[in-house]
């Protein structure tokens, strides 16, 4: 028998031995049971067969239908009690009590003679028995010993009349020979079948661990996962998916319909057009809760569909949501940042090293007080450079926000008055800007060179976006509610697009290729280091419409938390 024939047979006697119930074995245990069940019913042929020849008057019967009924109680004891074991070797107790009694039944009836029947063919019943259910080996000694058997039935049935010998020895051996072809091709059939079976237990066992793999894969997936039939049936749907679907207390378990909400619509009309289509599609939705709010999914969607024409198949889903998208695309620009600051310290850094040097250098041999004052500019002018720069790598490196002092106070209007007139004569719009002050005497947090940073920002942004008429840019102050001093810097430049809003203060956002949208960017986060807070909004300003960049401080009497602001910057 082959390595497969014996690993099959093994793996049947492991599992036989592991159960004390009737185990349960596959083909092996199948063939066994049919096996079984066919010699009880031989058995009960063979005892109407001899009740009928006893009805007809043959009396000298008996010994065969006792044979017959001691082999019907054999075989049922067998069925009904017997757990099919493959065999540990050749001829063993449980063969001998199958295959043995079957061949010394049928022997014996053969040698009766009852009736002047030929039993001889039933001696296939063991031959098979042993082909199907044994190894080689066995096949071949069951039908060797059916053979012997024969031959010694004829020889003996001939000694009354040497003259019959010649034909009864010859019918034996070729009943034998008949025997031993018979076990050869079963025995083959025996060993095809085992190694079908053990492939398909292999590929089922590799599908089903692939099917776990795959499971525990789509459970894990950040990405919702939806697997939808062509009614709207959600057969499957990871954790991440019901998170992004869930619309009021709890979403039901799969499987459920989109059509069990009308929030999912948007869903149903894709998976639907998918299907119309049989080809991916791609789409942006909203999906509408029943408190108001609005989820934004991204969502793809690839087609399962069946091999055949119909229009059976699986639409598979998947669901992003795009704030987190968003989130992303907004990690990935300040990793960008992190490697444009290097440039930036590589570049600027060295150069304004030399550049102060050379002014020190300068302002030892000088001596006119006008050259002085223009020594003096050039060396304030170069560490603020160089404290833009140390902000900006500060931010690059992660380390959450511009370090700030947290103990210094200023007088809002007079700061702001003194760095609108300096940003005024600096950019030659004295004509354009307009100063409206109304904090008078009110102090509020702030490091007086990141005011000076976060209004020259706001004003050159607004510069950049107004008309040339008079009064185009007004900076205004004003005390808001709870006792809150508002910052605001208005210019009547053209509305800006939703798109823009939606980024204004995320970094390297800008509406213009010159620009390193990094100025408002800026903006917010000396805004939360203060815990101030920045927004926007289109407002009317003596009867012409704007855009104003505002901002919200907390009372200088006030200290600032270290934990971060309660709010976030506003659109309005």
């Amino acid at each position: 028998m082959t390595s497969v024939g014996h690993s099959w047979l093994e793996s049947a006697e492991h599992a036989s031995e592991s159960r004390q119930a009737t185990p349960e074995l596959g083909a092996f245990g199948r063939l066994w049971r049919v096996f079984m069940t066919a010699r009880v019913a031989i058995a009960g042929v063979l005892i109407v067969l001899q009740a009928f020849i006893h009805a007809l008057g043959n009396l000298g019967n008996r010994w065969s239908i006792a044979v017959c009924i001691a082999y019907l109680c054999a075989t049922l004891a067998v069925r009904l009690w017997a757990s099919p074991r493959p065999p540990r070797s050749s001829f063993d107790a449980q063969w001998l009590s199958t295959i043995g009694v079957d061949v010394l039944a049928f022997s014996l009836l053969n040698f009766l003679q009852s009736g002047g029947i030929n039993y001889t063919p039933l001696f296939a019943l063991p031959v098979l028995l042993s082909s199907f259910l044994g190894p080689i080996l066995l096949a071949f000694g069951t039908a060797a010993s059916v053979t012997l058997l024969l031959l010694l039935e004829a020889w003996w049935s001939s000694l009354p009349s040497l003259i019959e010998f010649s034909g009864r020895f010859l019918q034996s051996g070729l009943s034998g020979t008949g025997f031993f072809l018979v076990a050869l091709l079963a025995n083959q059939l025996a060993l095809r079948l085992a190694r079908e079976e053990y492939l398909a237990k292999t590929s089922e066992s590799a599908a089903r661990m692939q099917g776990q793999v795959n499971e525990l894969v789509i459970e894990a997936l950040a990405e919702g996962v939806l697997v939808v039939d062509v009614h709207g049936v959600v057969r499957s749907a990871n954790p991440a998916s019901r998170r992004l679907l869930v619309t009021h207390d709890a979403l039901p378990a799969a499987p459920f319909t989109f059509a069990s909400e009308a929030a999912w619509q948007p869903l149903l009309e894709l998976m639907q057009h998918t299907f119309a289509t049989r080809s991916p599609q791609q789409a942006d939705l909203s999906l509408q809760s029943t408190a108001g709010n609005a989820r934004r999914l991204q969502v793809r969607t690839r087609l399962a569909a069946s091999t055949s024409d119909t229009q059976e198949g699986l639409c598979v889903m998947f669901l992003e949501d795009l704030r987190e998208m968003e989130a992303r695309v907004r990690t990935e620009k300040m990793a960008a940042m992190g490697r444009m600051s290097a440039a930036v310290a590589h570049e600027i850094r060295n150069p304004l090293a030399a550049i102060s040097q050379a002014n020190a250098l300068l302002e030892e041999d000088l001596h006119d007080p006008a050259q002085l004052q223009l020594t003096t500019m050039v060396r304030q002018n170069a560490q603020r450079l160089d404290k833009i720069v140390e902000e900006v790598l500060n931010i690059s490196r992660a380390q959450g926000q511009i370090p700030m002092p947290r103990t210094t106070t200023l007088l809002l209007d007079e700061t702001v008055l003194r760095i609108a007139a300096d940003w005024a004569r600096q950019a030659a719009a004295a004509q354009r800007l307009q100063l409206s002050p109304g904090c008078a005497h009110a102090a509020v947090w702030f490091e007086p060179e990141h005011l000076r940073r976060l209004l020259i920002n706001l004003l050159d942004n607004a510069l950049r976006y107004a008309s040339t008429s008079a009064h185009a840019i007004e900076v205004a102050t004003q005390m808001a509610g709870a006792g809150q001093a508002r910052l605001s810097v208005w210019s009547d430049g053209k509305p800006l697009e939703k798109s823009v809003q939606t980024h204004l203060f995320e970094p390297f956002f800008s509406s213009e290729s010159r620009s390193s949208g990094l100025g408002l960017y800026i903006c917010r986060e000396l805004c939360e280091g203060h815990g101030a807070l920045i927004g926007y909004q289109r407002v009317l300003r003596a009867g012409l419409e704007g855009n104003e960049f505002f901002v919200l401080f907390r009372p200088g009497s006030q200290p600032v938390s270290l934990d971060p602001p309660a709010f976030d910057t506003l659109l309005v």
